[in-house]
C-alpha cells in the first residue's frame, strides 16, 4: 500500500491545519513534533516517524529532552537538521518553565529548592555545585554556580560559597548539587562539605538552611533528614 504524505491527508488531520483550526492543545505530542521536522521518510509520515521516536523514549518528552543527535540518527529520516530542530524546541520548553517562575520566589521547604533547581540540573551528564542565596525573608537573591565537576563528583570551595553570600548580602543560603547517577544518597564528601560550610557560615552569621541533592527522579534534603 502506497504511503500518503501529509499533504494527501484530509485537511482536518494534517498537523498544521489541525493546529490552525483547533489550537495547539488539540494536537498529540507526535503531531506537534511532526510540524517541526516537516517530513518523514519513504516508509512513514512525519507523524508516524515521531510516534516511533516517542515510543523509543517511553512516550516521555522529558526523557526525549536528554537525547542527542546520535540518538535521533538511529531513525531513518532524522538527519542533523531535523534532530537539532527537535532538540531546540525541547530546550525552549525547559527555558520557558524557568522563566515562568516568580522573579524572587520564597523558599519555604526543601521541595521549593528542588523545584527551582530541577530544570537546571536534571539533564546534566556531570555534577554541578550551586549556592542558593536568600535574604532574611527567605526570598531568593541569586542562584550561583560554584563549580562544575567530572562525571561523578565536584569540588566546591567553602570560601567561594561564603564570598558570594557576603557580596550579595545574603543572610541565609542553601547548597544544591546534582547526582547524574540518579542515586540521591549523599557521599561522605557531601557530608563533610555540608558540615564545613555550615560551621564557617556560623562565624559570619549566615544560616545554611539546607543542602539538597537533585536527581532526575527525586531529591535528598540534609535538613529533612536531620543532618543540619
Amino acid at each position: 500500500m502506497e504511503k500518503l504524505n501529509i499533504n494527501q491527508w484530509a485537511e482536518e488531520d494534517r498537523p498544521r491545519e489541525k493546529m490552525m483550526q483547533k489550537g495547539a492543545e488539540a494536537l498529540s505530542d507526535a503531531e506537534l513534533l511532526a510540524i517541526l521536522i516537516g517530513s518523514g521518510n519513504t516508509e512513514e509520515s512525519a507523524v508516524g516517524l515521531m510516534q516511533r521516536i516517542l515510543a523509543a523514549a517511553g512516550n516521555n518528552l522529558h526523557r526525549l529532552g536528554k537525547w542527542q543527535v546520535a540518538d535521533f540518527a538511529r531513525f531513518k529520516g532524522m538527519g542533523p537538521a531535523k534532530s537539532i530542530a527537535v532538540m531546540a524546541a525541547l530546550e525552549l520548553g525547559k527555558r520557558r518553565t524557568l522563566q515562568e517562575r516568580p522573579e524572587r520566589p520564597i523558599i519555604r521547604s526543601s521541595h521549593d529548592i528542588y523545584e527551582l533547581f530541577h530544570p537546571l540540573l536534571c539533564d546534566l551528564p556531570t555534577e554541578e555545585f550551586w549556592a542558593l542565596l536568600l535574604n532574611q525573608a527567605a526570598r531568593v537573591i541569586d542562584k550561583v554556580r560554584i563549580s562544575r565537576g567530572g562525571l561523578d563528583q565536584t569540588t566546591a570551595d567553602v570560601r567561594t560559597i561564603l564570598r558570594e553570600a557576603l557580596l550579595q548580602r545574603a543572610t541565609q543560603l542553601a547548597l544544591v548539587h546534582n547526582h547524574p547517577s540518579g542515586n540521591v544518597q549523599p557521599s561522605p564528601d557531601d557530608m563533610r562539605l555540608t558540615l564545613a560550610v555550615s560551621e564557617a557560615a556560623k562565624v559570619m552569621n549566615i544560616r545554611v538552611l539546607d543542602h539538597v541533592i537533585v536527581t532526575d527522579g527525586g531529591y535528598y534534603s540534609f535538613n529533612d533528614e536531620g543532618r543540619l
